[in-house]
């Protein structure tokens, strides 16, 4: 865009301003200014300490010229840890360079969340009740204004495309399309496992508000939201939770045995409605196996500290393998499960001392825009692979039958070797959840969030110029501007489904950019991450902190099978690399359970 027409298109934003009565409609502050209304016609822009100055905050200060001048694209750092694999292997080596780039790594992300909070969906200034009010999920841009003349301020169409045709232009899957990084349907589950202990939109009031507890890993999703549900999940005896045996393995107890919620529809005899620490979790085996791996993980746990502290009651022993937990699912979810994601040749490093000396809060709420970039519903396959069987959706939802009749080590070996599907691209959502994902769509327009193109630039990445850039193609670039008008116009989720991916990878520019400082905020910020929790006296002692060091994956699913174990992994590994693991521990006696996604219950399971 030359002076000429820039010049012209200002000033019709400038008409549509004043047409508007609002004139922050048309975003006018950048970098990260804060925009106030001075009447109708006039604003203020708020450049504090963003670095720039001027009457929109676009002049930088000289410091952060030459940072910008020197910092490299989002994309550039991308290339650069995800090739040159021989001279990433030498960094991985050197302690101290490797220390240096994930301190880097962790601050510069965490950095671009802001703590404490700002926004939420009713209020789009700060204020006390924004802050303090825990039912909400906080906002990283508040919402669009509702006086402003289109749903995205001043472009595009004055009415947004309708959600059915959208999606199923847009977004249902013509064919399944796999992942290039190859992600396994192991690291699917984990994804929707882990994110439910602190997803937990509050279906009654709206997606605004959430009905979690805490804002963060609790594993509240293992143990119960509320102190009832826990107590009636625990064993109280040896700090352990109840669990049945079937087949000679541990699997979680019946909600007859113990008189928890849980969703099942009627048709579920009683014999298969297992009771976990999350209501929906009996959705899907691919849930319920990860729910029963760390079932028999926590009372695994137990059995050493009970070991190691004969003297310990109940309470004390509960309440450490929680912290234990904790630790281990922080560890896995750094250096296995965002290592996979990241597709860096660069190790990543779950070590909370390395951000003692800088400026780190260690509190965090969970972000509605979170929430929503989460939807990976293309993840999902078209049917289910386990050992000699083939699942449909309807044969595989709320079948917690398929956990017992496969047993954990089946379910895991047949996860890790079926692979899921790209999230970017577009067109690779399965059919029989395309309603999640409209109803994703409709929740963001009651959240009235911004455009995909406001959020690329609030964490720090050029917006789109055109739909052919935002999409690397043609066909569903025309698609978009029928629909929309303006690039930038477009939804944050639709945006997000339908860019074009990175090369060789699951998701695009966008998503990794935005999700990357809401997860290791989130992980980071944890308390135990805290240098007054982070000793090996809050682990019950060396024994305990040392469950939680060694901590991956693989380890946890070979504590907790009999026998043999199966390779278990985020990606599909080659034939050659599959197998069985034996693993040498005296506790490796527990087993789990599996359960998959999709429908049904669609206004409890819409996240899921």
């Amino acid at each position: 865009m030359n002076k000429s027409s820039s010049a012209v298109f200002l000033l019709a934003l400038g008409f549509l301003v004043c047409e508007a009565g609002n004139p922050c409609c048309s975003e006018p502050c950048e970098n990260r200014g804060v925009c106030t209304a001075l009447g109708t016609h006039n604003y203020e822009c708020d450049c504090t300490r963003t670095g720039y100055h001027g009457q929109n905050c676009t002049t930088p200060e000289f410091l952060t010229w030459i940072k910008i001048s020197l910092k490299p694209s989002p994309n550039t750092v991308h290339y650069i840890l995800t090739h040159f694999k021989g001279f990433w292997n030498i960094i991985n080596n050197i302690s101290f360079l490797r220390d240096a780039i994930m301190r880097y790594v962790l601050t510069s992300r965490s950095h671009m969340i802001d703590s404490p909070p700002t926004f939420n969906a009713d209020y789009g200034y700060k204020n006390w009740e924004a802050y303090s009010n825990l039912s909400y999920y906080t906002r990283v841009l508040p919402p669009v204004a509702e006086d402003c003349p289109t749903p995205m301020g001043v472009v595009g169409k004055k009415e947004l495309p309708d959600i059915k045709l959208l999606a199923e232009k847009l977004l249902l899957r013509r064919q399944f399309i796999p992942d290039p990084q190859g992600t396994s349907l192991m690291f699917a589950f984990f994804a929707q496992h882990f994110t439910h202990q602190f997803f937990k939109s509050d279906m009654k009031r709206g997606p605004a508000f959430t009905r979690a507890k805490n804002h963060g890993v609790d594993l509240s999703h293992i143990y119960g939201d509320n102190l009832d549900r826990q107590h009636r999940l625990r064993l109280l005896e040896d700090g352990k939770l109840k669990y049945q045996i079937v087949d000679g393995e541990i699997y979680p107890p019946t909600v007859k045995e113990v008189g928890v919620d849980m969703h099942y529809p009627p048709h579920v005899p009683d014999s298969h409605r297992f009771a976990v620490g999350h209501e929906a979790f009996g959705l899907v085996p691919g849930l319920m196996m990860y729910a029963t791996i760390w079932l028999r993980e926590h009372n695994r746990v137990c059995d050493v500290l009970k070991e190691v502290h004969p003297d310990w009651d109940d309470e004390r022993l509960f309440q450490t393998a929680r912290l234990i937990l904790i630790g281990e699912t922080i560890k896995i979810v750094i250096e296995d499960y965002v290592q996979h994601l990241s597709g860096y040749n660069f190790k990543l490093k779950f070590d909370p001392e390395l951000l003692f000396n800088q400026r780190f809060q260690y509190q965090n709420r969970i972000s509605s825009e979170f929430n929503t970039l989460y939807h990976w519903h293309p993840l999902m396959p078209d049917t289910f692979h386990i050992e000699e069987k083939e699942y449909n959706y309807k044969q595989f939802v709320f079948n917690t039958s398929v956990v017992t009749e496969h047993g954990i080590n089946n379910l895991v070996d047949s996860f890790s070797k079926q692979i899921a599907g790209r999230v970017a691209g577009g067109r690779n959502v399965p059919g029989p959840i395309l309603h999640v994902a409209m109803k994703s769509i409709k929740d963001s327009r009651k959240m009235r969030y911004r455009s995909l193109n406001a959020y690329r630039k609030r964490f720090s990445m050029k917006p789109y110029t055109s739909f052919e850039d935002m999409t690397g193609e043609t066909e569903m670039a025309a698609v978009l501007e029928e629909m929309y008008g303006h690039v930038d116009a477009v939804e944050l989720y639709a945006g997000l489904l339908v860019e074009k991916p990175r090369p060789n990878s699951i998701f695009g520019e966008t998503m990794v950019e935005m999700g990357a400082p809401f997860s290791l905020k989130g992980l980071m910020g944890n308390p135990i991450c805290s240098p007054e929790y982070w000793k090996p006296s809050t682990f019950g002692g060396s024994v305990g902190f040392d469950i939680v060091n060694t901590a991956s994956l693989q380890r946890l699913v070979c504590h907790n099978v009999r026998g043999s174990c199966p390779v278990a992994s985020f990606y599909v590994p080659d034939v050659k690399d599959t197998g069985s693991i034996i693993i040498n521990s005296s506790s490796a006696h527990s087993q789990s359970s599996d359960i998959n996604p999709t429908v049904i219950l669609k206004e409890r399971t819409t996240e899921l």
